[in-house]
């Protein structure tokens, strides 16, 4: 189950400097995809994860990734993606541990006092569903398909800390 982060955690974007998170949630409430580009089942989320995030690029929300690996790594997994939507990099699995996750994929909601409004762990549709209908609510936004017709098939995701 995720947990709110400390204030001081440090998220590291692709390009640019690191920050504390309380510095990227000043603004807009954080949406972000953690996934492990170390394993299939993340491989078969991307674009449905991607389609998910993009929806949101528009409301009042910063949507990003998180991807459990280095700067170059994140890159080559991600292609495209990596420019389109913010990247945030956690070779070390600090972020991923410091919100508690245990199974990846997982798709979470912080607001802006960094408590966690929601979180699916693994590609569980029903859960992600849920946590998309919380944030378009507070976001004033519409709601994502989840599932999509060529979405993968459920499954429990891939251990969190590797």
């Amino acid at each position: 189950m995720a947990t709110d982060p400390p204030a001081d955690l440090t998220l590291t974007p692709l390009n640019g400097e690191p920050h504390p998170i309380r510095g990227w949630v000043t603004t807009f409430h954080l949406a972000f995809v953690a996934l492990d580009p170390y394993t299939y089942e993340s491989a078969w989320l991307l674009e449905t994860a991607g389609r998910i995030l993009r929806h949101y690029d528009q409301a009042d929300c910063r949507v990003a990734w998180v991807i459990t690996c280095t700067a170059p790594e994140a890159r080559q997994f991600l292609g495209p993606w990596a420019d389109e939507i913010l990247t945030f990099v956690d070779p070390d699995r600090e972020v991923v541990k410091a919100f508690g996750l245990e199974l990846l994929p997982a798709f979470v909601h912080v607001r802006q006092d960094l408590s966690v409004a929601g979180a699916a762990e693994g590609w569980d549709p029903p859960a992600w569903r849920e946590v998309a209908a919380e944030l378009s609510r507070v976001m004033s936004w519409s709601r994502p398909v989840i599932p999509a017709a060529g979405d993968p098939a459920p499954y429990e995701g891939s251990p969190a800390l590797g």
